[in-house]
């Protein structure tokens, strides 16, 4: 009777504890967003590629927190009409009216000039987010010169020199922070999309040395590896060779994160100035292990899965 009453109990009590779990996380989860934005506000944010699907997220989270924004994007027309967005839903009181300057990271000789543009709007540059990105995907050897090229310019040498010209009003001033937002590439390689790993490796190198440089000046280095950044409306569809090994490895890389999910975590990152962050799964955390630990283990499995999908493209 009594382990009756004790099991009758249990069934009772298991759906509240669950509740008051659950209220918990939801208020710890509430009280992080506000510190998050508190954590912005007045500050100077510019915001490269702020017209893409994440641009316009960050945008959207950093404007609410107050942040003063400048937002570059390489089309005028598509600015104007994030600036409208932007305003169209704001509470003036508490939000500024973001700059708006017309970049291309990928034409390098105007990225000192737009530079100063940048530093004009308020003077200084409290945070970076470096947002911008070029992707493309084939085998290595129908990808031309030019276009390994127009990638590194783009997810390279473009962020780095618009770091390296707002690097020294940061460090002059011993406080400022820079975002890069990078992709798992930077980590492992993908096969078919050479030019866009090797030219995420080479930032997440570059911005791994600038972190330990700079310390010393108060500059926090931060960067932020979702595996990929989906749009808004395309689900993932299964391929016709997701039985493949390599695919089944891999499978979580394709559907990859929510623009909104990632510039939660760029603001969050932002607030508590964390120095790396990699938004995936198990599964991507797994290939970034054994990729580590078993290089030829992981190299087996990539090449295994390259093979299997040229024999189903052949038939």
């Amino acid at each position: 009777m009594f382990i009756v009453k004790m099991g009758v109990l249990a069934v009772l009590i298991f759906p509240l504890l669950l509740f008051g779990i659950s209220g918990i996380i939801y208020i710890y989860r509430a009280v992080g967003r506000l510190m998050s934005k508190s954590a912005v506000q007045n500050k100077v944010v510019v915001i490269t590629d702020a017209i893409s699907g994440l641009g316009k997220e960050c945008s959207r989270v950093f404007h609410s927190g107050g942040a003063r924004l400048v937002l570059c994007g390489k089309t005028w027309e598509k600015l104007e009409a994030l600036y409208n967005a932007l305003i169209s839903v704001a509470d003036p009181s508490v939000t500024f009216t973001p700059k708006l300057v017309l970049l291309d990271l990928s034409d390098i000789n105007c990225i000192q000039d737009v530079a100063k543009e940048i530093l004009d709007c308020y003077g200084c540059v409290d945070i970076l987010i470096n947002n911008a990105s070029m992707k493309v995907k084939g085998p290595v050897q129908s990808i031309s010169l030019e276009l390994d090229k127009k990638i590194m310019d783009a997810n390279y040498f473009g962020p780095i020199t618009l770091t390296k010209a707002l690097l020294p009003n940061m460090i002059s001033r011993r406080t400022g922070q820079v975002v890069l937002v990078n992709n798992i590439q930077g980590k492992l390689g993908v096969p078919f999309r050479a030019a866009y790993a090797a030219s995420k490796h080479a930032a997440q190198g570059f911005f791994d040395c600038l972190r330990a440089e700079v310390e010393e000046f108060d500059v926090c280095i931060s960067t932020v590896s979702p595996t990929f950044i989906r749009s808004y409306h395309v689900q993932p569809e299964p391929g016709n060779w997701e039985a493949s090994i390599w695919k089944f490895f891999f499978r979580k890389l394709a559907y990859g994160v929510h623009p909104v999910e990632v510039a939660e975590e760029v603001l969050r990152t932002v607030s508590r100035k964390k120095q790396e962050v990699f938004m995936a799964n198990a599964i991507p955390k797994a290939a970034l292990y054994i990729r580590t630990f078993f290089p030829e283990l992981f190299f087996a499995i990539i090449a295994s899965g390259v093979k299997e999908k040229q024999k189903v493209e052949e038939k």
